[in-house]
Parts: C-alpha cells; structure tokens; sequence
C-alpha cells in the first residue's frame, strides 16, 4: 500500500499550505486596504480613466476706437475634432460627413485611413455654431465639437495694418492685436466632466476654474477720419498711378494718432489670398528721404539761432550751386535772383536753403531733428517699427550740409514726420504719441521756443497761401499751414537713384488760429499726371483736412467777410374803402 507524498515530506506539505495561506492573508489585506483603508487610491484610479477637465475657451478683449465703434470683436464658434480609431467603425457614415462638412468624400476618407491610428484630428475649425451643430446631430461616432471663439473686425480692410489680426488659435500675429497680446488675451477656465472610455460625455459635473476675459482695449483713432483718410489715400492712389501710399492724422495736443492708413491694404476677415506686402504698415515701416518737407524743420533750425529772421534774403541767382564735383540745383524756377526766408520756402529754393545751412551748419539742424524725433524710437511699441537713420558727422562738410537741409541722406517714417510737424503747431511743444485713447493731457517737452515756432507757423501758412504757394493744400474756409516735398527713390541692390521713381509727400496742420491737427500724405511712385507733392499729395492733403475740421466741429477761420445788403425801405399799402 503506497503512502499520501504529504505524508513521506510533511515539511513541504505544510509549507505550501503556510505559503498559500499568507497569500491569501496579503491579498485579503489588500482588499481590505483599498475598500476602507485607502479607498482615495481606487477612487483616483477610477477618476483619472472616466474624470477629465476640458478648457473653457476665455473670451478675447474687444478693441474698439476712440468713441466705442468695435474694430475688432470675438465670435463664438465651433471646431469639430474626431477620434479617428473609432471613427473606422462606423466608415458608412463618412460621405455623409464629408457632404455637411463640404470636403470632397475621397480626400477625407484618405485622410482618416492615413491617421487611423490617432485619438485626435482636426476635422475643420471655425464653424459657425449653427454648422457645427448641423455636423453633431449626424450622431457620427468619434466626431466630437469644441467651442472656440474667433477674431472678427467689423471695419475690415480700414484698420487692418493698425488693428493687426490673430492665427486660428486666437494668439495675436499682426499690429496692435501682437502688441498688445497679453493685455487682450483672456485666461482659459477649466469644466470638468465624465467621460466613458471612448471619450464620450457622460456627465458634465462642475466648472473648476472660470474663465477670465481678456480686458478691453480703446485705441485712439477716430473711425470716422479712419475711413475719410482710406478713401481720399485710395482714391489718389488709383488717380495717380502709383505703386502705395500712407497717411496719418495726429492730434498735436494729445499726442494722438487719429488715423493711420496705407494702401495696399487687405482684408483681415479673409486672408486666403494675402500677400505680404499688403500686409506693410508702411507708415511705420517703410523708410524714406523727406525732400524739401524737411526745410520746414532746417529753417526752424536757422532762426531758433538768432542768426536769421524772416525778412532776411538770399542769392539764389542761377538756380544752381557747386560743391566740389556736386551740383546743387533748384527744381523750379524761382521768383527773382533773391529770396527771403519765406521765399526759399514758398519757391523750395534747394540753393537758398543750403546756403543758410552753411551759415547754422549742419550740426545745429541736427540737432534740432535730433529733438523733433527724426530717427529716433517713437515708443510706439509697433511690431517691426523702424527708427530710420538720421546721420551725425564728426565734420560737417558742405555736402553733407546742404543734403541734410533739403531732405536727402536722412531716412525717416511717416509717423516720426508727422510727430516733427506736430511740435511746430503746437507752439514747440512736443507731445509723446500714443495709439490708445487718453483722457488726460499729456507730459509734452518744449523742444522748440515758442516764438520761433509761431513764426514757422506763419511762415508755412504762406507756404499755401503766397501767390505762387502750394494752392492745392488750400482748405476752403480754413487758413492751414505746410510743406510738400518729392523725394527721388533710391535703387534697390545698386547706389544711386532710380531713374522716373519719386515718393510725392505733402506734411501741414492747422487750423492757423490754434493748430489742432497735423497730417502727413505720402505717394508711392505717381505715374499718371506728374510726381511733385505739390501736385499729388497736397490735394489729397487739402480733401482730408477738410474732412477733419468738419467731422471734429473746428470753427472756421477763414469765412469770407458778411456783405451789407441795404434793403429798400416796403412802404405799407394804405386801406382803399374796403375794396382788393
């Protein structure tokens, strides 16, 4: 009779058992630990496979301009995702999401096989809440929809280089929408819901963090002169012939910016067919010579000295000036062999001003451009702002001398030419600019004695008014004051000029009584009738200018006087008896 194993060894019997019997005593343990002991650990374990916090979108700051007309609004719509594993279960249903989504059924079937793999994929962004919900009521498995909210600018193409525009995930790419990005962006709330393993909402529980909207943001353009500075820049352009152009409207008290305009310009509601270079803020961007806009700040220069006075004169006889190998000249001929100060500016005699210049020298202009801002940071804060050059020489030799005077070798933007033109007309008094809305005067700096810009006021009132003045700036029923200029381009890759390119440029304010508004006009390459800023930006100048004093409710200074009408004395009909 063969004996039980367990009998012949009973150590390794009972050691099996004893084994078994602690792991059992473990497991039990265990158990126990996770139901009553340590029940967040399951609780955690089950939360993090069925828990989820999903964002809630923040709504992004409104821009609007200075009397609360919205320039750039947050819309909400709806961007539907899918999960393209579960997505390959239910493939009969595919052209019939392809046809609400508006995709061709080939290429969306394409790309759910090549992404089959994924739990994530955009299927389309940015739809309207009504055509997203159109999409989820097809009750398709793994198509799911997210709210987002998108940029939408009600004035379009208007303020697009000033406004800028946001990329599809609401982030700032472009103007004062980069700028000022993290003042307008908003911080994304948290919402946390339960979901079943494919991912599908089974309960929304309770909203952990609020979504905080980004803060507001009023600019300082004023919509209306916005869109009366587009169509006259627009208009001139396509009269012209020209190539693009820039305008800016400033308040020279507050500092200001009241209008900014270019052309080309875009539409940033639909950007499929952009190209760069509509995108250029060219007033802040693009660089150039000022011409003999800049004689209005040399001849500031002069009699700020002491040294010149108005009723001065000087020999411009013949109209040419030699310096070494280079020939000075003046473009048009002048009004007789001498000219006083005014009349070098009226005439923009080119050897009259360099002959003043040689007299002041060439630090003292300058220095004075130095103050007026020309090559220098506005402090805007505008993504890629350009500063310009304005060169200082250890020597100031004549050539450099007489260039600087008349407007060449120096590089300059639209907003700084502005910002030097504004200090004239607000009696020497420079104004820091801002693009947002103040309500509070500013800290100005007197870079210029009072005097001597009230008499550059007068003078440039000439400037349109003389006889042989630029009558095109003339504003009807307002006495305003200015400078044109025509500035030859330079060749790009080559030194030098090129040849039939000129940049026509026309800088003034007014009104003369208590000058308010400065407004800078510059044309890109005219090719139609003529390319002096006398004759292309000034009429363009006088139009906008007009717009303004009106839209702002400026008296007139300029109405022709009220003639007396003697009227003859309505003797009264005597009462004959009662009869007609």
């Amino acid at each position: 009779m063969m004996k039980l194993e367990g009998a012949l060894f009973p150590w390794r019997f009972r050691l099996v058992v004893g084994l078994l019997g602690v792991m059992v005593a473990a497991i039990a343990w265990r158990i126990i630990d996770l139901q009553v002991v340590d029940r967040d650990f399951l609780k955690g374990q089950g939360d993090a496979r069925s828990v989820r916090h999903i964002p809630i979108p923040a709504h992004r700051g409104l821009i609007t301009d200075r009397n609360g007309e919205p320039l750039a609004v947050s819309t909400p719509v709806t961007t539907l995702w899918a999960n393209a594993k579960e997505m390959q279960l239910a493939k009969e249903k595919w052209p019939a999401l392809a046809a609400a989504l508006g995709q061709d059924p080939k290429a969306l079937a394409e790309r759910l096989e090549a992404q089959a793999n994924k739990e994530f994929i955009y299927l389309v962004r940015g739809l309207t809440p009504e055509q997203g919900q159109a999409v989820l009521d097809l009750k398709v498995p793994g198509v799911y929809g997210i709210e987002e909210f998108r940029r939408f600018y009600p004035a379009g193409e208007v303020t697009a280089h000033m406004v800028g525009f946001t990329d599809i995930d609401d982030h700032g790419r472009e103007g004062v929408e980069l700028a000022y990005d993290e003042w307008l962006a908003g911080v994304p709330g948290k919402r946390q819901v339960i979901k079943d393993r494919r991912g599908r909402l089974i309960k929304d529980v309770q909203v952990t963090k609020n979504a905080k909207a980004g803060k507001p943001l009023a600019l300082s353009i004023d919509l209306r002169l916005q869109y009366l500075a587009n169509r006259e820049l627009r208009n001139a352009i396509i009269e012209n012939g020209a190539k693009a152009g820039s305008l800016v409207i400033m308040d020279v008290k507050t500092g200001e910016i009241l209008a900014m305009v270019n052309q080309p310009t875009y539409n940033p509601n639909n950007r499929r067919n952009l190209q760069p270079a509509m995108m250029r803020n060219r007033a802040m961007i693009d660089v150039f010579e000022p011409g003999s806009t800049m004689k209005a700040i040399s001849m500031s220069a002069a009699i700020e000295t002491g040294r010149w006075k108005p009723s001065d004169s000087v020999e411009v006889y013949p109209g040419t000036l030699q310096i070494g190998k280079y020939t000075i000249k003046d473009v048009s001929k002048t009004e007789g062999p001498v000219l006083d100060m005014t009349g070098i500016l009226i005439n923009s005699s080119n050897v009259g001003m360099s002959k003043v210049a040689f007299d002041i020298g060439g630090e003292t202009i300058f220095r004075l451009a130095q103050k007026l801002g020309l090559g220098q940071d506005t402090g805007l804060g505008f993504p890629g702002e350009r500063v310009g050059n304005l060169p200082n020489y250890r020597e100031w030799r004549k050539a450099e001398t007489a260039t600087l005077s008349y407007g060449y070798g120096i590089s300059v933007t639209a907003i700084q030419l502005v910002h030097a033109f504004s200090a004239l007309a607000n009696n020497g008094r420079l104004a820091p600019l801002t693009l947002i809305k103040t309500d509070k005067a500013p800290q100005t700096t007197q870079v210029l004695p009072e005097t001597v810009a009230k008499t550059m006021q007068g003078m440039l009132q000439q400037v349109i008014e003389a006889p042989r003045g630029v009558f095109r700036a003339q504003v009807p029923a307002y006495h305003v004051g200015g400078k044109s200029g025509t500035a030859r381009k330079t060749s790009v890759g080559t030194k030098g000029y090129a040849e039939n390119s000129y940049r026509s440029l026309f800088a003034g304010f007014g009104p003369m009584n208590d000058p308010r508004y400065a407004i800078v006009v510059v044309i890109d390459e005219p090719t139609k009738a003529g390319y002096f800023g006398g004759l292309v930006s000034a009429p363009v100048f006088s139009r906008v200018m007009s717009g303004t004093l009106r839209l702002m409710n400026v008296t007139p200074d300029n109405l022709p006087p009220v003639q007396q009408v003697n009227a003859t004395p309505v003797v009264p009909l005597k009462a004959n008896g009662g009869r007609g």
